[in-house]
């Protein structure tokens, strides 16, 4: 694998169940597309330092239905904690949940990689770790990776965010290239068939509405303590969208789970709709 000088820092992770893609995440940051270029927040130079508590605000998201869901359900489609999964890209990396939980949960490696500069420096403040490296995606691409460089790859809450199918065969394409042969790439997103259900910290729809392919959605996000909620606006993408990028990349052995919490949690309450009904969408394939 080849690598640009490491941005990452040198301490340890600080916690993998921490309060979770460049794009973002149901779940977790802010998209990229949202966030203004730049390290710092100063007006003068073009830089709005409101972006900064953008990108802050979203990361108070709470994102216990991802914890206990979603990132399960991806670290087991990808091996992670196998000896065959020794480098992970984390495309979308946002400010660095899931690459702390992959850290936490496996002696991997992860590159982690954004479009945002501000959400890769909030991931350098509150979630640097010896094994995570922060690169930057320019222009849609990861030249800091030689091809098949990485055991396996992952976006989360990327491809809602993205509101051009064509974006999700550039963001396929080019983690198809640095993965290796019999690497496994999963995309979680939230599920399109759980439009407008209301889930412990979140809701992504109207209730009721039935949405295109395409269309914008308005989500919902708790944030620990109360007060107003989060919004952001993520694209709907039908089951066979993700099928489809993913096959015309060309992953093979293409699965679909839509996991459910297996068991009622105490941290959820007694009756969470995470029980009954798929809050997220795991679609993953293999490089042959």
């Amino acid at each position: 694998m080849t690598l640009t000088t490491p941005t990452s820092g040198t301490s340890g992770a600080r916690g993998a169940d921490e309060a979770g893609t460049g794009a973002v995440r149901a779940g977790a940051d802010a998209p990229a597309a949202d966030l203004a270029d730049g390290p710092t927040g100063n007006p003068a130079d073009g830089h709005d330092p409101r972006d900064d508590a953008h990108v802050r605000a979203h990361d108070s998201y709470d994102d216990l239905p991802e914890r206990l869901v979603g990132y399960p359900a991806v670290f087991h489609a990808l091996g992670i904690g196998s000896s065959a999964v020794r480098t992970v890209l984390d495309h979308g990396c946002g400010s660095g949940r899931a690459a702390a939980r992959i850290v936490a949960a496996s002696d991997a490696r992860v590159v982690a990689a954004d479009a945002s500069p501000r959400a890769l420096a909030l991931a350098r403040e509150r979630r640097p770790h010896p094994r995570i490296d922060l690169r930057r995606i320019e222009d849609g691409r990861l030249p800091f990776l030689d091809d098949g460089s990485v055991d396996a790859a992952m976006s989360c809450f990327v491809f809602a965010a993205a509101g051009e199918t064509g974006t999700l065969h550039d963001i396929a394409a080019e983690v198809h290239r640095v993965l290796r042969p019999g690497g496994r790439y999963a995309v979680l997103d939230v599920n399109p068939r759980s439009a407008g259900i209301r889930f412990s910290t979140f809701r992504s729809g109207e209730p009721g509405r039935v949405y295109t392919k395409g269309e914008p959605r308005r989500t919902l996000l708790d944030r620990p303590g109360g007060g107003a909620p989060l919004e952001r606006s993520d694209h709907h993408w039908p089951c066979q969208t993700y099928l489809d990028v993913l096959g015309k990349a060309g992953f093979t052995d293409l699965d679909v789970h839509e996991p459910v919490l297996p068991r009622h949690s105490a941290l959820l309450g007694n009756d969470p709709a995470e029980a009954d009904h798929p809050p997220f969408l795991v679609v993953s394939g293999t490089k042959r």
